[in-house]
């Protein structure tokens, strides 16, 4: 094995898990209800998910 193969070779990083549990989908209709914002309160901190004029997602803490 040549230098350069044994670098490449150790720089492969392990395969990451995969969970068998598909995560929740939830609608934007039902997450939204009508509305084009809402609060999100995350470990004590608040966020804002809005949609946007263009129909687009946006979240700002």
């Amino acid at each position: 094995m040549t230098e350069e193969n044994e670098l490449n070779r150790d720089d492969r990083k392990p395969p990451r898990e995969v969970s068998a549990v598909s995560p929740k989908v939830v609608s934007t209709q039902e997450l939204f209800a009508g509305e084009r914002e809402i609060c999100i309160e995350h470990e004590g901190e608040m966020y804002r998910l809005r949609i946007t004029r263009r129909n687009k997602l946006i979240l700002q803490k």
